[in-house]
């Protein structure tokens, strides 16, 4: 994590917050269904719902697809997120989506058979690859967060997202890493 730590803006955050972990999801497809209910949401709407969600559903591929529509839109899942959390649920049950069955693949081949699921892109991929796979070396642009947390320590515009990419190259092979800092310049 050198390039990191000695970032002249994330070093401070390094040595004061300690090393952030990634990777640590225990259940694959329950940090998945998370990555869905978290798209284009406040972190708060978010995480209502996920509350909501997983107190009144068991979250596994075949509860999701058993559980009534009108119970996963009472928890506040709109259409269009029933429908991702679905697609995502038979596709675990179709292919084994897992760290073991991904462990294979490089980042852009999980990306690109993520992607495959109808309601998951980029953004949701990168979560899996940096909070459930434990990728090193990933940098989600795609973030508001990223973006606004790049903004704030760099100065960079936030719709600069080739600027911010170029600048993450420094990070590298730890960009996982530093963006969990960023997040928390934001957070």
């Amino acid at each position: 994590m050198d390039p990191v730590r000695t970032d002249p803006q994330l070093g401070p955050l390094v040595e004061t917050h300690g090393e952030l972990p990634i990777g640590t999801a225990d259940d694959e497809f329950a940090r998945f269904v998370v990555a869905i209910v978290n798209q284009q949401l406040s972190t708060e709407s978010a995480a209502a719902i996920r509350e909501r969600l997983f107190d009144r559903v068991d979250v596994t591929p075949e509860e999701i697809l058993a559980t009534d529509e009108s119970t996963l839109r009472d928890v506040g899942l709109s259409r269009l997120k029933i429908e991702y959390v679905r697609n995502v649920a038979r596709a675990f049950r179709e292919r084994d989506l897992s760290r073991a069955g991904l462990a294979g693949a490089d980042d852009d081949e999980v990306i690109a058979t993520l992607t495959e699921i109808r309601g998951v892109g980029t953004w949701t991929a990168k979560m899996y690859l940096i909070f459930v796979l434990g990728r090193q070396d990933v940098f989600p642009v795609e973030d508001l967060g990223i973006r606004t947390g790049m903004s704030t320590l760099y100065g960079f515009e936030n719709t600069d997202r080739e600027g911010m990419v170029e600048h993450a190259e420094r990070w590298r092979p730890y960009r996982s890493y530093a963006s969990r800092y960023l997040w928390y310049v934001v957070d």
